[in-house]
């Protein structure tokens, strides 16, 4: 049976509704997950490795006695690394060493010394900036094992300058992926827990004998870590609730329309609440580009997820140009923006809100999910309008300096106390006057 994908057209009178429609996704905080995920968060506060304990071997399946039998050990990940067959290793290190490239050149054009400047009565001021001491991440185990995601979340902080790097990935059954520990050897994580769920965020937001208490806590997980995530905030710094994956692929209808059917499915094979749009100006290219989703679907071995992702959350949009694409992509503001067309620039130009942009038809999203280099960690659910991608600034903090001179003290004070009294704050305002001739 053809899949049938909705099908919006910008000309038509509802269409801004219909789009509308297409977008809407509330993350779905179930009330029995998040009472669950409170449970054991406050349970893991309380009695520490006990409870992550009982969590675990419950959960996983697993016979341990004692948490530190739950940590892989160093020599352990050096030989999953060694175990490797060449050619994947080197695809690994290959990895690696982009994503580590590019996080450098992040570093330094951050400015990751920060910055100070004297004025001319002599008073210093600026910012210093510094790596955090220890970050805890999540890495999803189970069906799924995703090596690529320790890369992308380890080597930003290790290159941030981040002390510590702990590593939690649950092992159901004890079964641990020799790739997922490959690439923490590869990426300098320092201790390793096959532990997971709502169970080890607790762990790292609030520390046990064994696991150590971190500053923040980054990784995608499945419900009960996002609402476990959610709970420690502020006890601990997290990177972002991540919603379902996303593709908008705007196209001028000059890139092989296969091409870019299979990019629709490289993000619908996710899951089915994940969300792939085409916009383009051609409709007989949105045509030809249905009929090639409707002819390679059957050779997918996630044939059936791709089906109800497309049919129910994609959509086939027909715009009166490329321009229309672009405001309709800063509506979006889609986790991955491929523009597929033969001048990309000019259109990446008018682009505001994305969570990374894959430009010209060689740009496929799955390359920059492995090794072209940017981090894979990005905005969902239009957050990118207001946020980025994970990054070496993710792991680093700013603390203000102010050295104020004596000549400064004079200017400074006066203004300082004035604006004190007219805040009925006495104390502030003696507290500068101190400093008057």
């Amino acid at each position: 049976m053809a899949l049938q994908m909705r099908k919006l057209d910008s000309s038509d009178p509802d269409f801004k509704a219909r789009l509308s429609a297409v977008l809407a996704f509330e993350a779905s905080e179930d009330e029995a997950i998040d009472r669950a995920a409170a449970q054991i968060l406050a349970d893991v506060k309380a009695r520490g490795d006990a409870a992550v304990l009982d969590y675990t071997n419950r959960f996983d399946k697993l016979n341990a006695s004692t948490v530190s039998q739950l940590e892989i050990a160093k020599d352990e990940l050096a030989a999953a690394l060694n175990g490797l067959s060449p050619q994947r290793r080197a695809a690994l290190q290959t990895a690696a060493d982009r994503v580590r490239a590019y996080h450098e050149r992040q570093k330094q054009e951050t400015g990751s010394d920060g910055f100070t400047y004297t004025e001319a009565d002599g008073t210093v001021l600026g910012q210093k900036v510094t790596p955090l001491d220890r970050v805890g991440i999540y890495v999803p185990g189970g069906k799924a094992a995703y090596p690529s995601s320790v890369l992308m979340n380890a080597i930003p902080a290790k290159v941030a300058g981040v002390q510590e790097v702990i590593m939690v990935v649950p092992t159901p059954g004890g079964v641990k992926n020799e790739l997922v520990l490959a690439a923490a050897a590869i990426a300098g994580v320092d201790r390793v827990f096959t532990i997971g769920g709502a169970q080890a965020v607790g762990a790292l937001a609030h520390g046990t004998a064994t696991i150590p208490q971190v500053d923040k806590i980054v990784g995608p997980g499945n419900a009960y870590v996002a609402a476990a995530k959610r709970r420690v905030f502020g006890v601990v710094g997290i990177d972002m609730i991540a919603g379902p994956s996303e593709i908008l692929v705007l196209c001028d209808g000059t890139t092989d329309p296969d091409w870019v059917a299979m990019d629709l499915f490289s993000q619908a094979e996710h899951d089915e609440l994940a969300q792939s749009i085409l916009v383009c100006p051609d409709d007989a290219y949105i045509a030809r580009v249905e009929a090639s989703i409707n002819k390679q679907l059957d050779a997918m071995p996630r044939k059936d997820v791709i089906r109800t992702s497309l049919t129910n959350r994609g959509a086939l949009v027909k715009v009166r140009d490329m321009d229309e694409a672009c405001e309709i992509a800063n509506l979006i503001a889609a986790e991955h923006l491929e523009i597929s067309a033969e001048n990309p620039q000019q259109w990446a130009n008018k682009v505001r809100h994305a969570g990374a942009m894959f430009l010209g038809r060689f740009s496929s999203e799955s390359l920059g999910d492995y090794c072209a280099g940017p981090n894979h960690v990005l905005p969902t659910s239009r957050t990118a309008r207001f946020s980025s991608p994970l990054g070496v600034y993710d792991f680093q903090k700013r603390s203000s300096i102010i050295q104020v001179s004596e000549a400064g003290a004079q200017l400074l004070g006066k203004v300082a106390a004035e604006l004190a009294y007219g805040e009925g704050l006495q104390a502030h305002a003696r507290s500068a006057e101190y400093r008057l001739k």
